[in-house]
């Protein structure tokens, strides 16, 4: 039975578990959720009862949360193997998923005026998640330090949920030549065929 991810294509929640699943050469459908309100239809709600996306269906069994589809992805369908096995190198790509959904994302909202050039940007609220971003970039540049994923060597899902986040960055005007090692991760990244395709 093929897998179904319930998304929307702006979503970086929805977006990273979409790169996972090409990544991994699942086969899937998608299936696009209108939130206006198709999240409130019976047959969503009783996918996800918190009526929000994305939400994953194998084999009639639900997953919702992106960072538990992906677990779930990297368990049932371990090729290639998305999390190291080095406790380190596995702290390290944990500590970045969670920034980047807990610290990243939150600090980035405040920008969405910028980068969609809407009336009624607050500067004093701008110039703070401008702080906060920088704090988040420069721990991903201390985490990487001469390494090419976060996990080492091989593409891992913080590069994933990472990158789904990273790439509003430049757009609220904020570049990343000050994070050289970063900069070089993002460029790589943004050119492999599952960040494309997305």
């Amino acid at each position: 039975m093929m897998l179904t991810l319930y998304h929307l294509p702006i979503s970086q929640n929805s977006r990273r578990v979409w790169i996972t699943l090409i990544d991994k050469g699942l086969e899937f459908e998608l299936v696009e959720v209108q939130l206006s309100a198709e999240q409130f239809k019976p047959e969503f709600l009783a996918i996800n009862p918190f009526h929000h996306i994305p939400a994953l269906v194998d084999a009639g069994f639900n997953v919702i949360e992106s960072l538990a589809i992906l677990d779930y992805l990297e368990v049932k369908y371990p090729t290639p193997v998305m999390l190291p096995k080095d406790a380190e190198d596995l702290a390290i790509v944990r500590m970045v998923e969670i920034v980047s959904v807990n610290e990243l994302l939150p600090a980035i909202t405040p920008l969405m005026s910028v980068i969609l050039d809407l009336p009624g940007k607050n500067a004093e609220a701008i110039e703070q998640a401008k702080t906060k971003i920088s704090t988040a970039l420069n721990f991903f540049e201390n985490q990487l330090d001469d390494r090419p994923y976060f996990g080492n060597e091989n593409l891992t899902l913080a590069e994933i949920v990472a990158g789904s986040i990273v790439l509003w960055v430049p757009r609220g005007g904020i570049y990343l030549d000050d994070y050289p090692t970063l900069k070089a991760w993002y460029d790589h990244l943004v050119a492999l065929p599952a960040q494309q395709t997305t």
